[in-house]
């Protein structure tokens, strides 16, 4: 009876950036702790676990991880979408994190125990014009990161996705009465990009992975020529180069260039991804472990990338909280066929509220050995960051028209 939930909580909280957070309490007094983040629309998950999901979690069995799942999946018969399987994920997290803490080993060992030593690990690094860009990646080249995600401005706009011009930082979700405008043309950008992209190669040299993110930005037919056009850089990925729902559109892109896409954070539960993994449209699936269901979820579309030969990277954003980033280690520590791991780092405010076990050291993470997740939560201190509203910016073209941010 020990195991059975005794309660359900929902914290938000907002050290920095805005969080959603899931506690669940087993009668035996563990507690287990999910995220239930979504940048921009965060009080509506927060609304869909308290109002709907937590009275169904007390009483049940906290052991039963897979049965819950389902029960949340196939029981609403209103499926998918990013309300619910974040909130769906959140429970899903939680969950696991209590067996691990009843078992006494960290999430990994439940999930068939570490395939490598430490995760392989990117960081971001961003400047408006070049010397600032090359001065943000020796920077994360002298923290041991030898991954790194580039982003530039170009010349002609004021905002391009990762970097503003003049701005010291980048953060893209504004606090305010709604959303930051960033004007978006796709030629200057097509013309700027390949000769930006290859000055980094030049500084780093051939043994630097480096990533490049269009956020969706572009045609199928501007996205192919990008991606043609910076074959010779040899690119780690191109992500999200097209809006992420026109599968066919990643087919274009493959026919005509060997450049490595990803795609995915954006995507929910398995059949979002299925057609890109079976034709094989794409080297990396980018499903966030909260955003997409949970562990239990996020394992089922690794492993059906696995039978396509695509790689699985989780998305790993500060906006979402190191609940999340833990869960995506145990995952990727325990995954054959998990290539690399977003890492962003979280705001100074954050380590206020979070305690973790993961680590990073020499360009990898790992998550730790403590039983659970690693990653527990101070809500004396979540209490001293309320919750303010908080937008991401919408893009328009230069003629004033909604574009895809």
């Amino acid at each position: 009876m020990g195991s059975m939930i005794s309660s359900a909580d929902v914290v938000v909280t907002s050290p920095g950036r805005n969080y959603v957070l899931l506690r669940v309490t087993t009668e035996d007094g563990l507690v287990g702790w999910g995220d239930a983040t979504l940048n921009g629309r965060e009080l509506a998950v927060a609304s869909y676990l308290r109002d709907h999901v937590v009275p169904l979690l007390v009483g049940r069995d906290a052991h039963r991880v897979e049965d819950t799942w389902q029960y949340l999946y196939r029981g609403a018969y209103w499926r998918r979408g990013p309300v619910t399987m974040a909130a769906i994920g959140a429970v899903d997290t939680a969950l696991w994190d209590l067996k691990g803490k009843a078992a006494g080993l960290p999430v990994y060992q439940l999930l068939g125990g570490a395939v490598r030593e430490g995760v392989y690990a990117y960081a971001h690094a961003f400047g408006w014009d070049h010397g600032e860009l090359v001065a943000s990646v020796d920077r994360r080249l002298a923290e041991g990161f030898r991954a790194v995600r580039v982003q530039f401005g170009v010349p002609g706009l004021d905002a391009v996705y990762g970097v503003h011009l003049g701005a010291a930082a980048y953060e893209p979700a504004g606090r305010g009465r709604g959303p930051l405008v960033e004007r978006w043309a796709g030629a200057p950008y097509l013309r700027h990009a390949p000769g930006a992209l290859a000055a980094i190669r030049d500084h780093v040299g051939p043994d630097v992975d480096l990533l490049h993110d269009v956020h969706h930005r572009l045609t199928p037919v501007e996205a192919a020529r990008l991606a043609k056009d910076v074959e010779p850089i040899r690119l780690f990925w191109l992500e999200d180069v097209t809006p992420a729902e026109n599968h066919h559109a990643l087919d274009l892109v493959r026919q005509h260039s060997t450049t490595p896409l990803a795609i995915g954070e954006t995507f929910t539960t398995i059949w979002d991804c299925q057609e890109l993994l079976v034709r094989g449209s794409i080297d990396y699936i980018r499903a966030a472990v909260t955003h997409a269901g949970g562990l239990s979820h996020v394992r089922r579309i690794a492993d059906l990338a696995a039978l396509h030969g695509v790689r699985a990277a989780p998305h790993g954003p500060s906006d979402l909280s190191p609940i999340n980033l833990a869960a995506s280690l145990h995952l990727a520590l325990s995954t054959h066929n998990v290539a690399i791991q977003e890492y962003m780092g979280h705001p100074g405010e954050a380590h206020e509220v979070f305690r973790t076990a993961y680590t990073y050291a020499d360009g990898y993470l790992h998550p730790g050995d403590e039983p659970g997740l690693g990653v527990e939560v101070d809500l004396v201190a979540a209490e001293r960051f309320p919750y303010e509203p908080a937008y991401l910016p919408v893009a328009r073209t230069v003629d004033g028209t909604v574009w895809d941010w």
